[in-house]
């Protein structure tokens, strides 16, 4: 991740220094390629240059259509060529309040009011609904901002025909329509506007001199706030945080102060701030962010710190706990390989700018983001956008408990000398079935998070998902396996398509929390019946290599495959033949179908 591009940011710099740095990130390997339609009420030429160097920084190439001035709503409702041609992986819509036409005014009734703001709502919705019917792609909208003046004063708020009422009202309405419609987000410059500065946001300068919403220097704050959402859209979201102890999540040296002296706590306004941080940290745990300790101390140390009395956050709030003398990028490492979790997952949280520069340098990808004082450590990481919500599903609400439920499984592996014995001590069973609408979303989820058990890395957008449910041609499958310690949700996904006398495999990934668990010969047990079932006589695998997924490269030879095809580039493909039969490979694993 490029320094440059992370919060806080330097506005003017970016704005500065955008073709070098676009010449910089453009070399960077294993770009994930996004066509991105951009649909603007304003000028938004910048917004497409900020929007491009962010989101290469998170490993998204785009491809952009971009409308001409004003033309937004024109090249929804009647499909712009070249935007049709793109087929977009998502359309982001700039609007403001500038694209508002009709305000009340003093003298209007209710009803007059009611009636412009139905007006105003039917203008957005036919386009948001003419546009998931023509491409079935997210869509991202801005809600609107407040105006820069308020003809009513503190009035302008409460009542009716005040703009800032008004405005408040249409947000209602979008933040309504993005309730009951999936794959619509809102992109909040209500918020960004008054988080930067209202005043200076709504600068009538750059209005009327270049049609630009806000100002100039406010460009790469929203171009960030829309690319956090479209990297989170395609599993770009981090997914654990890697924490400090000693002056990060207290005050203090535990080792050399003692616990009792740790600023932690109601009776001081700095132990105040730092279990107001604790607070924000734990309230992570039900987005499913993973909570690590990563610390130089003494183990006995650290524990007793965790354990002062009015600590928010206990040992048991945490996955892993590594407190000791090695090196922090070390632990680091070791801990994501023990969590079956890539480096670049974790966010790095140390008050200590020379641990930060370490991590940067010995783990690329791992953000560590510049903190500076206590009281601004929220600040900093909640703008940072690591954490992005877009699709919440059950699992993600669960993920700290089946990771704590992994941890019990490796305590009962230890005690087994013999595998299958282990496997089977575990009770487990696991429910196969062809894609639901109950799981789409976390569906949809796992085909852009999952990058280490990954044949084919190919990503899908949940109206694509639901696009191959629907298609009798294509066998989907979804695998949720439980135990005796837990339920670990949906864990692996297969697409196959039918092509002549066989069935081509082009997705196939598995949550690395379930590895070794012979998972994956179930679900190919699975793939099998079903393809017999249809008449087909083999199967066809594919492995895409990039610099993630290099576990699953002999994948389909443990499956008992053919290697037919080898390119330069190493991708393979490989065959099954199901013409004499096929027999199960799993034994340890109960279906309930």
């Amino acid at each position: 991740m490029h320094p440059t591009l992370q919060y806080p940011f330097d506005n003017q710099l970016i704005l500065r220094k955008r073709k070098s740095l676009k010449r910089e990130l453009l070399a960077s390997p294993n770009l994930m390629e996004k066509r991105v339609a951009i649909l603007g009420g304003s000028t938004t030429h910048d917004i497409k240059d900020m929007l491009e160097l962010f989101l290469l920084d998170q490993g998204i190439k785009p491809v952009f259509f971009e409308s001409e001035y004003a033309q937004y709503w024109q090249d929804a409702m009647f499909d712009n060529p070249e935007l049709v041609a793109l087929k977009p992986d998502v359309i982001f819509i700039h609007t403001s309040n500038r694209n508002i036409n009709t305000y009340p005014e003093v003298d209007n009734t209710p009803e007059e009011i009611d009636a412009m703001l139905a007006q105003t709502m039917a203008h957005f919705i036919s386009m948001w609904d003419k546009l998931r019917e023509t491409y079935h792609c997210p869509i991202i909208q801005n809600n609107f901002e407040y105006p820069f003046y308020r003809l009513l004063g503190n009035q302008d708020a409460s009542n009716i025909h005040g703009r800032v009422n008004f405005i408040t009202r249409l947000n209602m309405e979008f933040y309504g329509y993005a309730q009951t419609h999936e794959g619509f987000f809102i992109n909040d410059i209500n918020y960004l506007a008054a988080d930067y500065g209202l005043e200076k946001w709504s600068d009538p300068f750059y209005w009327h001199m270049y049609k630009y919403c806000c100002c100039m220097d406010a460009i790469p704050r929203l171009a960030f706030s829309v690319s956090n959402i479209i990297k989170s859209l395609f599993g770009k979201n981090k997914k654990a945080f890697a924490l400090d102890l000693d002056n990060t999540l207290w005050g203090g040296i535990v080792g050399d102060d003692g616990v009792e002296n740790l600023a932690i706590g109601p009776e001081t306004s700095m132990g105040q701030v730092y279990s107001e941080f604790q607070q924000y940290l734990k309230a992570h745990k039900k987005l499913g962010v993973l909570l690590n300790v990563v610390s130089k101390n003494e183990r006995e140390n650290a524990l007793a710190g965790l354990n002062h009395p009015d600590s928010v956050l206990p040992p048991e709030e945490f996955i892993s706990i590594k407190a000791n003398w090695e090196p922090k990028s070390l632990n680091l490492t070791q801990m994501a390989q023990e969590l079956t979790l890539l480096p670049e997952s974790f966010v790095f949280v140390d008050d200590n700018p020379a641990e930060r520069a370490i991590i940067r340098q010995q783990v690329p990808g791992v953000p560590a983001p510049e903190i500076g004082k206590v009281e601004h450590y929220i600040d900093v990481i909640d703008r940072s956008g690591f954490f992005e919500a877009t699709n919440l599903s059950k699992d993600d609400l669960k993920r700290n408990e089946m990771y704590k439920e992994n941890v019990k499984r490796a305590e009962m592996q230890a005690s087994f000398a013999n595998y299958e014995d282990y496997l089977l001590s575990l009770k487990m069973t696991a429910t196969i079935k062809s894609f639901e609408s109950l799981y789409m979303s976390r569906i949809a989820q796992l085909t852009n998070k999952s990058n280490q058990f990954n044949l084919t890395t190919k990503r899908y957008t949940q109206e694509e998902i639901e696009a191959a449910a629907a298609d009798p041609k294509t066998v989907t499958l979804y695998g949720k396996l439980e135990d005796c310690f837990g339920d670990n949700g949906v864990v692996s996904v297969v697409i196959a398509e039918e092509k002549e006398d066989a069935l081509d495999i082009i997705l196939w990934l598995m949550s690395c929390r379930v590895l070794k668990r012979d998972m994956e010969f179930a679900m190919m047990d699975e793939l099998a019946a079903e393809a017999q079932k249809r008449g087909l006589k083999k199967l066809i695998g594919h492995y895409y290599p990039t610099a993630k997924n290099a576990m699953v490269k002999e994948f389909y030879a443990l499956q008992g495959f053919t290697k037919v095809d080898e390119d330069e580039q190493g991708n393979t493909r490989w065959e099954l033949d199901l013409t004499n039969g096929y027999e199960k490979k799993q034994h340890v694993i109960q279906i309930q179908n």
